[in-house]
């Protein structure tokens, strides 16, 4: 779509140059406070910004220019380690800053956005929009009546996008009526993680991984993503959407994708993308007599967090007390390809457990013929333990002799521990946030989700979901600070295995 441009044409820039304009829509709400002002603060700390780089916030609420950087600067305050908040950095930082306040669904007030670039060189303009997502198209429309934007720009969304295959498919099409798919950057935070950078390394750089990633030395997948916290007030959105679209829909399929893909013919954002939506294309689906066995739904009930008595998800406040929303899922999938026939996938994401926690375990099979302690067969397989929070780290988990001239042959499991805190102790390990935004910036997009990944992964959703509403069955229950129902592990049980912190 040819778009209008009453601001002029932009400036030309060098590939991955930062010097743009970035526009925030939410500038006021929480994920620019708590993630965007924080990360981009690190980014100008580190001489990653182009001096001539602005930072447009905008907002309904009513304030100044200067009650705009006082609020940011306390936001920094809060979310920035005091040894990493240098004056002569923050200063700079803030003299960024320009502020609008604007209703983002009326036209009125959008002329604003294109006199604003106007005062500048007009460079790129990075639209993010830290909004709902149902009103990501009117911003958009908005915008391009206005004037505001140029062959150019780009626009970022946070994820999810929509409730389902169609309302995913309106807001992407409202979205693409103004920018095409080359400039539209869909965020999955996870995708910007140090470790989840490394598993490509990990995978496609080492040959020791490469040969042996497959169905021939992989017995099973598993991957966990724990929240410690319950809903933290989200209940009206929350309550509509549950964990399987909150959390497996975009996470854990990104990482099953990142897992099971076969290698990309060169790092290029479409080379990586086409071969991740051969793996959701991939996905095997679930049939009813599968439901009752593979797929476990949760909802956690009162119990105890760090001692501390919590409420149960129908006790929370405004909730809803015959809601059936799972706040836990826990299912075993496979991927119906060559590279992972048989292979098993064990996904588990819940609200309420124990700790906080995101990792991939990578089971390998054992050797075919066994020589040690007959009592010590069950350790005897590696594993690559993959953590990406709380901290980020890969460890190879393997055998050796236990010490001692008691001991014998007998074996002993120990890591290879690769913590990357501890092994680049003066390189701070950057947000996901800092990474993503910094992409976008230069315009690259392999760290992004293309348009057919959202829609095949909203479509093997569906059909679970439109699975569980005609067995119209209530989820298991399970105590808040607890590792999910008990039918979970009985799950994983049935096939002669188990959870690794079961281990």
């Amino acid at each position: 779509m040819t778009q209008r441009n009453r601001a002029g044409k932009a400036k030309p820039t060098d590939a991955g140059s930062t010097e743009i304009d970035l526009a925030l829509f939410g500038a006021l709400g929480d994920l620019a406070q708590r993630k965007l002002y924080p990360a981009l603060y690190q980014l100008d700390r580190e001489g990653l910004l182009d001096p001539a780089t602005r930072l447009l916030g905008l907002a309904r609420q009513d304030v100044d220019l200067d009650g705009f950087r006082m609020q940011v600067e306390k936001t920094l305050r809060n979310y920035v380690k005091g040894e990493e908040l240098e004056d002569e950095a923050l200063a700079r930082f803030l003299a960024r800053l320009d502020f609008i306040q604007l209703d983002f669904t009326q036209p009125e007030g959008y002329d604003a956005i294109r006199e604003w670039r106007q005062q500048g060189l007009l460079r790129p303009m990075v639209v993010y929009l830290s909004v709902a997502a149902k009103i990501y198209g009117d911003i958009c429309h908005h915008l391009e009546a206005s004037g505001s934007l140029d062959e150019q720009s780009r626009v970022v969304v946070e994820k999810p996008i929509g409730y389902d295959l169609d309302s995913s498919a309106e807001i992407n099409d409202a979205i693409g009526a103004v920018f095409p798919e080359s400039r539209i950057y869909r965020i999955d935070h996870y995708l910007g993680k140090e470790t989840v950078q490394n598993l490509i390394a990990l995978r496609f750089a080492n040959p020791l991984f490469g040969t042996q990633w497959n169905q021939n030395h992989i017995s099973h997948v598993e991957i966990t993503v724990a929240e410690k916290v319950g809903i933290e007030g989200r209940w009206n959105y929350f309550d509509e959407a549950g964990q399987l679209r909150d959390m497996v829909q975009n996470h854990l399929l990104q990482l099953v994708c990142l897992i099971a893909m076969d290698p990309p013919a060169n790092l290029d954002a479409d080379a990586i993308r086409d071969e991740k939506v051969k793996v959701l294309k991939a996905l095997k689906p679930f049939t009813d007599d599968m439901l009752g066995r593979d797929v476990v739904r949760g909802q956690y009930m009162a119990g105890t967090t760090d001692g501390q008595a919590v409420p149960g998800y129908l006790e929370e406040e405004g909730a809803n007390t015959e809601s059936q929303t799972e706040t836990f899922v826990a299912m075993k999938t496979g991927v119906a390809n060559w590279r992972w026939a048989g292979v098993p996938f064990y996904l588990r994401t819940g609200k309420r457990m124990p700790e906080k926690l995101s990792q991939i375990i990578i089971h390998f099979r054992q050797q075919p013929h066994y020589i040690f302690d007959p009592d010590q067969r069950g350790l005897a397989s590696n594993k690559l333990v993959i953590r990406l929070q709380p901290e980020e780290g890969i460890a190879l988990e393997v055998l050796t002799k236990d010490s001692g001239l008691d001991k014998g042959m007998r074996l002993r499991r120990g890591p290879l521990y690769l913590d990357f805190s501890s092994a680049f102790p003066k390189t701070r390990i950057p947000d996901a946030y800092e990474r993503l935004l910094l992409e976008v910036m230069k315009g690259q997009q392999y760290l992004f989700v293309r348009r057919d990944e959202v829609e095949h992964a909203w479509q093997w959703c569906d059909n679970l979901v439109a699975a569980w509403a005609d067995r119209d069955e209530p989820p298991r229950r399970y105590p808040a600070g607890s590792w999910g129902p008990v039918a979970s592990i009985a799950m994983i049980t049935q096939d002669g295995r188990s959870w690794y912190e079961d281990y």
